[in-house]
């Protein structure tokens, strides 16, 4: 009898987990990909669309070119998954049954219930929102001049929020655009959580690039022109960009399975099995269970957990044992516009933090590596300068 293994999601995770599962299977196998969208973002470089949207055709992949010609794609929303059932029903109403399903949709903005937030701002979470931002700030600095520039503010100074100030910041410059960006983080640092070497590496960077630093206070609520900060800030802004977090995608909170109360990722084992042995969740979506905190919700996670997926789903399939992943970080490096920052990268010796020529062409290898690991040696050359 043929079994059908479903995939959801064409990020870093479905993406990965399509290669995956497709040298793992065998042929009495059917594999059925499914995503809203017709390509995989390379979502860690999207933000260069906000300075120039033409490299948009360098950091999307055309499925067709990931998958085999035996993978089944169909461009649907999820609506919500059935585990009783095991079918996953569609925005369009048509139901796809499974077998086996893993689940690799990534997440949603998280808004944390501030008031006004979500009505008023962009998010980074795909290829429309860089765009997006792009004509909102091309237009708010063509209406700006020198004494009234436009106000940018980007919400959360985690990896995103630091890399839309540096993409912004790049557009400015090259346009000579009369603009303002504002950073504004509610923790006392920027990128916080991370090492104080590299915070304060991004931090230079970024103040160097006149961007305004607001770290300390929260927002708390944001009108149609307004954002409010703390008790007793207030910025207007033309242009507001929310970064700050992220939650589980409506499919995830309706399954069956046990999911964090507050996100509503799934919580999986480090096989990456959740509390339906049928179905498998990896990348934003799921919470993997490590030695201490879960697998951090990144790019790199989600590339190393789908290098796996396709062998524990046909173990599982098999009756076999499944195998244990353990999450390895291998460092961190950040764009600033045209210049990065990297960190416990182990490419220079004796130094934990360094920018400059190295870590630019670091971060270019990193997006290089992966679209070659889809799609081949050629597309990732293509792509080398536009990153």
């Amino acid at each position: 009898m043929t079994e059908q293994v479903v995939v959801l999601g064409s990020g870093y995770a479905g993406a990965g987990a399509i290669k995956s599962l497709e040298s793992a299977l065998s042929g009495d196998t059917e594999l059925t990909w499914v995503s809203d969208v017709d390509h995989h973002l390379v979502l860690h470089e999207s933000h260069r669309c906000i300075k120039d949207p033409s490299v948009q055709e360098h950091v999307t992949i055309p499925i067709d070119d990931i998958k085999s010609p035996g993978t089944d794609f169909v461009q649907a929303t999820v609506e919500s998954i059935d585990t009783d059932e095991r079918t996953v029903a569609l925005e369009d109403g048509d139901e796809i049954p499974y077998d086996y399903l893993v689940v690799g949709i990534g997440s949603q903005t998280a808004f944390f219930g501030i008031s006004g937030l979500e009505e008023h701002s962009h998010t980074l979470k795909g290829l429309d929102d860089a765009l997006a931002i792009h004509d909102d700030v091309a237009e708010a600095a063509s209406e700006a001049t020198q004494t009234n520039p436009a106000q940018i503010v980007i919400g959360g100074a985690g990896l995103s929020g630091i890399q839309v100030a540096g993409e912004v910041a790049e557009y400015r410059d090259e346009h000579s655009a009369p603009i303002d960006i504002h950073l504004v983080e509610g923790l006392d640092e920027i990128f916080p959580g991370n090492d104080a070497s590299i915070q304060g590496a991004l931090r230079s960077r970024l103040e160097a690039r006149d961007v305004n630093i607001m770290t300390g206070e929260f927002i708390g609520e944001v009108d149609e022109d307004t954002v409010y900060i703390g008790d007793d800030t207030e910025l207007g802004y033309d242009v507001l960009v929310w970064t700050g977090g992220i939650t589980g995608r409506e499919p995830c909170r309706e399954a069956n399975v046990d999911k964090d109360e507050r996100n509503f990722r799934l919580k999986t084992d480090s096989t990456f099995q959740t509390t339906n042995e049928r179905v498998f969740a990896i990348g934003d979506a799921a919470l993997i269970e490590q030695t201490d905190d879960p697998a951090p919700p990144t790019a790199q996670a989600a590339w190393q957990a789908a290098e796996l997926v396709g062998t524990n789903v046909s173990r599982q399939m098999n009756g076999q044992p499944l195998k244990e992943w353990k999450y390895k970080n291998k460092g961190t490096v950040v764009s600033v516009g045209e210049d990065a920052v990297a960190h416990d990268v182990y490419v220079v010796p004796f130094v934990s933090t360094f920018g400059g020529f190295p870590a630019r062409s670091l971060k270019k290898a990193i997006a290089a590596r992966w679209i070659k690991d889809l799609t081949g040696y050629g597309d990732a050359m293509s792509a080398w300068p536009e990153m």
